[in-house]
């Protein structure tokens, strides 16, 4: 299906989008959004817990030793009490635990990149009101200057392009010079770009490397350009994916780039964890922005069509594009949620917390859905992706 993926940026290189309106950071706890996993994972552990019970009761109902049947039942609500008294205690101490914030933060300087819009301006403001020193990177002049109008004279803003080294490095420059000795406590990657998306064999290796350059390469030279500066603060780098990082149930670059940062997330937090530097990677589900509006990503889906040659567009037939525009209609317009600070305060809590976790999944079809389908076996989560997905007019299968 040409789906895009969820949106876990901001499209930092299409000055034609608008910027979204985004709500005061003053009304929001930074903690909501962490702990909002708690009770999703004790859900798991209690209907596991719940089946294996009944499948025991329903073992023993089944035998002719009523005495053993008796005693071993007797068991089973203690033992699930317990486990349950556990489960409570543990999220208890870890809500408390992850309450606690860095002390110092107007001493602090992070570093947001893809501030133009979405969850990059909100975040630049959020960590602002905070009483964070933030440099705000924009590819926009209009990025910039709405930013320096909703912020204190704390915030700094520069232009970055992060397809370009010499872009990166005259930021990184730009960086050292203004937080000297203290070093840079977080550096925030959230630039990045959902298009071209599309069925694999409708793009071209220039389609690919247009996205890793921004979604992946773009992500390393950012972290490598100012790695110096969080080892000296013993800082923090937060890393923007999606759950498509870890399935990808659409075609194209998007998915490569995603589960790319994964991989860079994964081996970063591991080398650079004798330091004291933590590593963070967000992974949001669908989220209401320009990545997720369908008229985007339909005219997307047609521009690609039309470059076609005529051999491909026979393979799909005619009515492909069609079946794709209502099946994104029927349903990928249902999916975002507008409340972009689940994502934000996810981010927030990376860099403010003493305690930051290493992944967080904002977005209830993230945690409910699209993690659970992860963990299946191949075979099954095929299965329900393709179930209703278009089919090719020359469909073998």
């Amino acid at each position: 299906m040409c789906i895009a993926g969820p949106h876990t940026h901001t499209h930092t290189h299409t000055s034609s989008y608008p910027s979204l309106s985004v709500p005061s950071p003053l009304v929001y706890t930074h903690i909501h959004t962490p702990l909002s996993l708690s009770p999703v994972m004790f859900l798991y552990v209690c209907v596991l817990l719940v089946g294996y019970y009944v499948w025991c009761w329903y073992t023993h109902t089944h035998t002719h030793t009523h005495t053993h049947t008796h005693t071993s039942l007797s068991l089973s609500p203690v033992m699930f009490l317990y486990v349950c008294v556990l489960l409570v205690g543990y999220y208890v101490w870890r809500w408390l635990r992850e309450l606690s914030t860095v002390a110092d933060k107007g001493n602090r300087y992070v570093y947001v990149t893809g501030c133009d819009s979405g969850f990059g301006a909100l975040l630049a403001r959020t960590l602002d009101a905070r009483g964070f020193r933030v440099l705000a990177a924009c590819y926009t002049e209009k990025g910039e200057e709405e930013l320096r109008k909703s912020c204190s004279d704390r915030l700094t803003t520069l232009h970055l392009d992060v397809r370009s080294n010499h872009s990166i490095n005259n930021a990184a420059a730009l960086i050292k010079d203004k937080v000297g000795d203290k070093g840079l406590w977080g550096v925030v990657n959230n630039a990045g770009v959902s298009v071209p998306s599309g069925q694999c064999d409708w793009l071209t290796i220039e389609d690919y490397r247009s996205m890793l350059d921004v979604n992946l390469m773009g992500v390393i030279a950012v972290t490598l350009s100012v790695l110096p500066l969080i080892k000296k603060a013993q800082g923090r780098v937060v890393n923007m994916s999606s759950i498509f990082g870890r399935i990808a149930p659409t075609g194209g670059p998007y998915c490569v780039s995603k589960y790319g940062v994964e991989g860079f997330c994964d081996s970063l937090r591991l080398n650079m964890h004798a330091f004291g530097v933590k590593v963070i990677c967000i992974e949001p589900g669908f989220f209401k922005t320009n990545v997720t509006d369908t008229e985007i990503l339909m005219s997307n889906v047609q521009q690609l069509w039309d470059k076609l040659p005529q051999d491909v567009k026979d393979d799909y037939g005619d009515d492909f594009v069609p079946k794709v525009h209502q099946v994104m209609l029927d349903r990928f317009a249902k999916l975002p949620d507008a409340d972009l600070m689940k994502v934000v305060s996810c981010m927030e809590h990376g860099v403010s917390a003493l305690h930051p976790r290493k992944r967080y999944s904002p977005g209830w079809d993230a945690k409910l859905f699209w993690l659970p389908l992860s963990y299946l076996p191949s075979c099954v989560s095929d299965y329900l992706l393709l179930k209703e997905a278009p089919k090719p007019a020359k469909a073998v299968i």
